[in-house]
């Protein structure tokens, strides 16, 4: 393939499509839920080196992308507040909402600011007192313990200042929503190593023995995905449905357990709706009561207009289909046309893990293969 000689195991890459050749007999359809991973497969064609039988569909696999458009009308809002410094990661300025996107808001006078973790923005607050300072907390269980750890430094340093718009959601339950749905093609899943990091994948094993589907916890670079996918094979063609650990160097089945009582202590499950998707029960996370004074949407309430609240997404975006692993990016009408990095109509195609972005950036032609 046409990135594989710049990666240094590109011979084991190769050995191990050879051995997921010889295993499978039966049309399989696998589904990594990462959209890390998805830039890995579409990066070095690691997709193009499987069996034809073996179709390889991308999940809702990132935060940015599944971020709703009614909360992104809200965090414009907040950020044309004169006395506000909206603080958020880079990949959430170009996401879309109804009307405009953060990077817009910015370049109107808005004080966005790019932070790097969300301790930055404690900094913020203590280094502005006067000033409000609202940090858009965004991300899967990974970047959780993080949050609620910025949370808990801003309790201790009693800061009236700071304040958090929560857009945190959680893989299981988008796994359980995909399976049970009447389009559902998945047969089996790559589990997002980072994570399994943090929570372990005991919490994988209910889903796996509900459902019948292998679930294999696998890394990000090219060997760590298709060792992950020869497991999957492995288990359909036996007719097995376990969870395994690839990423058995960085995950343990019990995962980082101090960060889970982080998580817990700051944060409660709650419904989340979910960009393209919808509504799934317990899949984000909310603030305990007991933080609630740092509730962005509690405190500015007043100040967010109806506009904030009224998704208006566009007829054009296949987004939610795309997350949820009913059509590849190349099959949108839109792509690399009236949708591009520089003009998008959805969130997955100005994300650094949005499969759209992926496809634009490592297979710009329509014709994109399997």
């Amino acid at each position: 393939m046409k990135y594989l000689d710049e990666f240094r195991d590109s011979n084991t890459v190769q050995k191990l499509s050879v051995a997921i050749g010889q295993i499978t007999r039966h049309p399989w359809t696998i589904m990594e839920v990462c959209g890390g991973q998805t830039h890995s497969i579409v990066r070095y064609g690691l997709d193009r080196l499987l069996p034809p039988g073996i179709t390889l569909i991308h999940g809702p696999g990132c935060p940015v992308c599944v971020t709703p458009i009614e909360l992104i009308d809200t965090a414009c809002e907040l950020a044309k507040l004169p006395d506000v410094i909206f603080c958020s990661f880079g990949d959430m300025l170009r996401v879309p909402g109804t009307h405009e996107d953060l990077l817009k808001v910015k370049a109107q006078g808005g004080d966005v600011r790019i932070i790097y973790s969300p301790l930055d923005a404690v900094a913020i607050a203590r280094a502005n007192p006067s000033r409000q300072i609202v940090i858009f907390a965004v991300g899967f269980e990974t970047t959780a313990p993080a949050q609620a750890m910025a949370i808990l430094q801003a309790q201790q340093l009693k800061l009236q200042n700071f304040f958090v718009l929560v857009a945190h959601v959680l893989v299981p339950p988008a796994m359980e929503a995909l399976l049970s749905s009447p389009e559902n093609r998945v047969q089996g899943f790559l589990a997002a190593g980072h994570v399994c990091t943090i929570m372990g994948y005991d919490m994988y094993e209910p889903i796996s023995q509900k459902y019948q589907v292998p679930i294999v916890v696998t890394g990000f670079e090219p060997v760590d995905i298709l060792e992950g996918v020869k497991m999957v094979v492995q288990q359909l063609e036996d007719g097995r449905s376990i969870v395994e650990n690839q990423y058995a160097r960085s995950v343990h089945r019990s995962g980082n357990v101090e960060a889970q009582k982080v998580i817990d202590e700051v944060f409660e499950p709650s419904s989340r709706h979910w960009r393209g998707i919808g509504t799934i029960p317990n899949s984000g996370l909310a603030l305990q009561p007991a933080f609630s004074q740092f509730d962005a949407l509690q405190h500015f309430h007043d100040c967010i207009s109806q506009t904030a609240v009224t998704p208006s997404p566009s007829s054009e975006c296949e987004s939610g289909r795309i997350l949820q692993g009913l059509m590849k990016p190349s099959d949108c009408a839109a792509f690399g046309t009236r949708c591009t990095p520089d003009h998008p109509l959805g969130a997955p195609m100005v994300s650094s893990e949005g499969a759209c972005a992926a496809y634009f950036r490592y297979r710009p032609s329509k014709v994109t293969g399997p």
